[in-house]
């Protein structure tokens, strides 16, 4: 059985919202940021909160004290960081001692990037933005690179920002963890609803696979 509830945490820019969705016995738990507005009710965010309690894991989608606070667009990176790890802590503080994997979809992807630690069990990045359309120059792969635990990139084939060609060869440069990437067929930079049931089972997969090593 999956429960659903919503709790405040505190931050230094005011209360942000977690939106917990966990079954009866967790045994990981995915904390997902949303994009560029802050929504954390999208397409993909939703299909991954419908389908990983199910397998035992909760998810907690996070919105962060701006969106909160009714504004339309977050600050600049990396103003939202510290409130981000807020919400990781507060999660961690919940469920003890399981494995705990951050992620989101475009900017919170970002967000989770730049603020990842070796405690964690991964990475999970939705539509990471690998640059803005029409600018590959200006790469956001310093963020990625560095991450030192699994990540799992799950972007469209029509992605303005970043083409799978334009991921595959930035994936080829050296980086500090491993990497996998998934293509959703026909997708652009927001999924839409036929390929939310792909990106839910491309995540579950993932988990699944981060909660068995951990077991070994």
């Amino acid at each position: 059985m999956t429960s659903s509830d919503t709790r405040e945490v505190a931050t230094p820019d005011g209360p942000g919202l977690l939106h917990v969705a966990a079954p009866d016995q967790v045994r990981g738990v995915l904390l997902l940021g949303g994009g560029h507005s802050g929504q954390v009710r999208t397409v993909d965010l939703d299909a991954v909160a419908a389908k990983l309690p199910g397998h035992g894991w909760a998810v907690v989608t996070y919105e962060l004290p701006w969106r909160v606070a009714g504004r339309k667009v977050g600050p600049r990176p990396p103003a939202s960081d510290p409130a981000w790890l807020c919400g990781v802590e507060a999660v961690r503080a919940t469920w003890p001692g399981v494995p705990v994997v951050t992620g989101g979809r475009s900017a919170g992807a970002r967000i989770a990037c730049r603020t990842w630690d070796a405690d964690l069990a991964g990475v999970v990045a939705l539509s990471f933005p690998l640059h803005p359309p029409g600018k590959p120059a200006q790469s956001r792969l310093g963020e990625l690179a560095p991450v030192g635990v699994p990540v799992l990139l799950v972007s469209g084939a029509r992605d303005p920002f970043g083409s799978p060609a334009e991921l595959e060869q930035a994936l080829a440069e050296p980086q500090a963890g491993p990497r996998e990437l998934v293509v959703v067929a026909g997708a652009t930079h927001s999924f839409r609803r036929p390929a939310g049931a792909r990106v839910a089972a491309a995540v579950a997969e993932f988990v699944g696979r981060l909660a068995a090593d951990r077991s070994v």
